[in-house]
């Protein structure tokens, strides 16, 4: 059990299949991953378990767990428990003792629990965590919106202008953490007020996006009352509605689906093959927005945390 050497060994890296395979040589050669964050267990030449951290960018610390995988067909072989060996060798030498373990998230078909074969799958990675003491934080829905949908039309019950400044964004961010349905939004209110919060989303992920902050839209009643806002953006890999909201004064009348087709709008002018975005799946509210606007269900993403 070792982390891989360097750029050359990727291809031992990606012997097992997942969705970020394809990214991984970029990311290296961008300093979202490193070497030594990148472990594998193998007998011999035959790669048996992996598991690597991602960070948003170079010289940052590990951010995320995302990928965790283990040689399904290894007959004979407790392969549950040689991914569960080595994730505890590898977050041993690789995190900073006494740190937050970073999250885990796996990306995963929207129907795997109707597969036999991907259902086992899925379960047996989660079975890997919950043997280093990690247990599920959240299922999220993975959603789309694609050029051959129709792009929303403005309804006018709304206007949009753009966010003044940081400062006017974060107090509306605090304001709309109150009663929030997202799981990440409540964590963070079991440590820090409603205002440090919205502070650490923003400077963490927001302040990051190198995409034109001329995109950002306030919503406001005719009279220039704020109803809420939403953040279309640019990640490393897609257009994405980054954040959405209604201000807890305003829920209840239907403007989440003016918001989110001002958004769309927004990223669809820009003449983007796809506009990614998730929600929690217990988020049935902002889910079905998110139906009516025309975005799709391709996939899911579980998130597990360790207390």
């Amino acid at each position: 059990m070792r982390p891989i050497t360097g750029r050359h060994e990727l291809d031992l890296f990606s012997q097992l299949p997942y969705i970020l395979n394809e990214e991984l040589a970029d990311d290296l050669a961008d300093g979202r991953r490193r070497p030594e964050w990148m472990w594998v267990a193998l007998r011999g030449d035959r790669l048996l378990a992996r598991a690597a951290w991602w960070s948003r960018s170079a010289g940052d610390a590990p951010l995320i767990l995302d990928v965790l995988d283990i040689e399904d067909s290894a007959s004979g072989s407790d392969y549950v428990g040689i991914g569960a060996r080595l994730l505890q060798t590898a977050m041993a030498a690789t995190l900073p003792k006494g740190s937050r373990r970073p999250e885990y998230s796996r990306f995963i078909p929207p129907d795997w629990r109707e597969n036999a074969v991907t259902r086992q799958a899925v379960e047996d990675r989660m079975a890997v965590l919950e043997r280093t003491g990690a247990r599920l934080f959240v299922e999220r829905l993975r959603l789309e919106w694609r050029p051959e949908s129709p792009v929303p039309e403005p309804n006018r019950r709304l206007i949009f202008r753009p966010v003044h400044d940081g400062e006017e964004l974060v107090a509306l961010m605090a304001s709309v953490l109150d009663g929030t349905l997202d799981a990440h939004g409540r964590d963070d209110l079991t440590r820090m007020s409603l205002h440090e919060a919205a502070v650490r989303h923003y400077e963490d992920e927001l302040a990051r996006y190198a995409s034109p902050r001329d995109w950002w839209r306030i919503a406001a009643l005719p009279n220039g009352e704020p109803v809420g806002f939403v953040i279309p953006a640019r990640n490393d890999c897609n257009a994405i509605i980054a954040y959405i909201a209604v201000l807890p004064s305003h829920r209840g009348n239907g403007y989440i689906d003016d918001i989110l087709a001002e958004g769309t709008r927004t990223l669809a002018e820009q003449d983007v093959p796809r506009i990614r975005a998730s929600t929690d799946l217990g988020n049935i509210p902002m889910a079905n927005a998110f139906r009516r606007a025309g975005y799709i269900n391709f996939g899911r993403e579980i998130n597990m945390t360790w207390s």
